[in-house]
């Protein structure tokens, strides 16, 4: 990623771009074409990413807190096999080792979040400072610089200490904002002397859908209809606060950019030319992207949200919406927080209208959007269930960002794809191809003139998967995790993600099959070296850990 010059241009010309109104997206546009060959704009950023409570292990090692994923992870049956990220890839030991993986792959920057209670244990920041966490990033930033690749820091990947989960109720309680610019503002004064790009919150959906609607994620609270959008309105009150306070105290400083990381899975109607189909696919976007990226760009929910979720409690009975409102003053100072966008896509659905109940026993988020999500059992599952690729689905989204939010600088934060269950094939054609079918209609939506400025391969090892455990690998490296040194392995698209970098896209169709053909064959090698590592003695092997599960209360 290229250092940042002549911010305070950039930011006034960012602020215009926010408050000038949206173009129409052309819904009904087929963009389904062939495969394009050619190359990026100078510059371009080539990375990988990680977080974490995914990656670094060291649960309770050096005085580092309790997150909400500490403790939900131990609660018995919330995570596949009832495995945790105790330990993980134990990357908080192993930064020498993968930032060399990283120089070898020629990333040009690197993803990667600070644990808040790492560095605060009990999230509040008067209590304690635990400088052995900070010596940690620093150790991992300094490698990163030393090795010319950018580091991208996320501040809040979804490990909220425990304590303020207890005390508080985490993002349920507007203390939150004041006790996470607190947090934000320590990380600006130890880090951002060399930290120019920081990302507030990534995939803030999840933490509010799945962590207080539906209770699949920490902290598991199951607040239907309520709990996600209260969790919401206080994340993006958050994010501003933060915003503001880096560009008053730290910008003209540090001379940084603050943005944020939204999930953007796309929905398609499923016929483009039925106006109830387009208006769905649109409800569902906006509950999704828009309903953070709007009120960042545009000081307010999208309208559609305002009338679903407002209409529904009135059916319900209820005298004001279960959609939390934005004062004047609260529009104002949201509007334009926003250096850069992150995106973070993995696929797509079809999308129809459904009518939903509107009754108290049925409210929720999924019902207050009246969607019904499609697939075509055509497209390839090569992983997650809910992971089908498809490519043009891609473009899509980023036509759908430029055209709404007035051409914003964009950087893809996260797509990859992960392999079967319990996969151990290092030779992994089908990540290939994602990645060369993905990248490639970003490469298209950079000549529609989408402001791409940069794509993170996600991820760079394989880890935790959140409530999948270790069952689902997204990782360019595999990692052995049965074995207590954690090493890793490159699989085949290391080498073919090394040559698209290199060759800064796509130069010609002769070529991109050379590097496959290539790929696959190399990582054949990787493949013995597994196996052989995979038949050591018991003895060497990792024992299994033995840690509290406990029943949920």
């Amino acid at each position: 990623m290229r250092p940042s010059c002549a911010v305070s241009v950039c930011h006034v010309l960012m602020l215009v771009l926010c408050l000038s109104a949206a173009e129409d997206f052309d819904w009904t546009k087929d963009e389904h074409g062939s495969f394009y060959y050619g190359t990026f704009p100078a510059g371009f950023s080539w990375g990988a990413g990680g977080s974490a409570y995914q990656t670094e292990g060291a649960w309770d090692k050096d005085g580092k807190g309790l997150s909400i994923w500490d403790v939900f992870s131990h609660k018995k049956g919330k995570i596949q096999q009832n495995e945790t990220g105790d330990s993980s890839c134990e990357g908080y030991y192993k930064v020498k080792d993968d930032v060399s993986l990283m120089k070898e792959l020629m990333l040009n920057h690197y993803i990667f979040s600070i644990s808040w209670p790492r560095i605060i244990p009990t999230g509040i920041k008067s209590d304690h400072i635990n400088e052995r966490g900070i010596q940690y990033y620093d150790q991992l930033i300094n490698q990163l610089l030393e090795n010319k690749i950018t580091p991208i820091v996320t501040l809040y990947h979804w490990d909220l200490p425990q304590f303020l989960q207890e005390k508080y109720g985490g993002w349920q309680n507007i203390s939150m904002v004041n006790h996470f610019n607190e947090f934000a503002n320590l990380c600006f004064e130890r880090f951002g002397n060399r930290v120019k790009h920081w990302i507030t919150f990534s995939n803030p959906w999840s933490v509010a859908v799945e962590g207080y609607e539906t209770g699949e994620h920490a902290p598991g609270l199951r607040l239907r209809g309520t709990g996600a959008y209260r969790a919401a309105h206080h994340i993006i009150k958050a994010h501003a606060k933060v915003w503001h306070t880096y560009d008053t105290q730290w910008r003209g400083k540090q001379r940084g950019l603050v943005g944020i990381s939204l999930s953007g899975d796309w929905g398609e109607p499923v016929d483009i030319s039925n106006q109830r189909d387009i208006e769905a696919s649109e409800r569902y976007v906006q509950f999704s992207l828009g309903w953070f990226a709007t009120p960042i760009f545009h000081g307010d929910y999208p309208q559609v949200m305002k009338d679903f979720v407002g209409r529904k409690s009135a059916q319900q009975g209820l005298g004001t919406s279960r959609l939390p409102s934005f004062s004047p003053q609260e529009k104002s100072y949201i509007k334009g927080t926003c250096d850069f966008l992150g995106i973070g896509h993995f696929t797509t659905r079809y999308i129809t209208h459904k009518n939903n109940p509107s009754g108290r026993s049925s409210s929720s988020f999924f019902t207050d959007r009246d969607v019904a999500e499609l697939v075509d059992p055509r497209w390839p599952d090569p992983g997650s269930e809910w992971l089908y690729s498809v490519p043009w689905g891609f473009r899509r989204l980023l036509n759908f960002v430029k055209t709404q939010y007035g051409n914003p600088t964009i950087y893809v934060t996260e797509n990859g794809v992960s392999e079967k269950m319990l996969c151990t094939e290092l030779c992994d054609d089908w990540r290939i191809q994602y990645f060369k079918d993905y990248i490639n209609e970003m490469l298209k939506a950079i000549k529609d003139g989408v402001n791409v400025k940069g794509y993170t391969a996600w991820s760079l090892l394989d880890k935790f998967e959140w409530d999948e455990g270790y069952s689902e690998r997204f990782g360019l490296y595999y990692v052995d995790f049965r074995n207590k040194n954690k090493p890793r392995y490159p699989k085949a698209s290391v080498q073919f993600y090394k040559q698209v970098i290199s060759s800064n896209g796509f130069p010609n169709q002769r070529e991109v099959e050379n590097w496959r053909r290539k790929a696959v064959e190399t990582c054949s090698s990787s493949n013995q070296l597994l196996a052989a590592a995979r038949r050591i003695p018991q003895e060497h092997a990792e024992k299994p850990k033995v840690w509290p599960v406990h029943d949920e209360v």
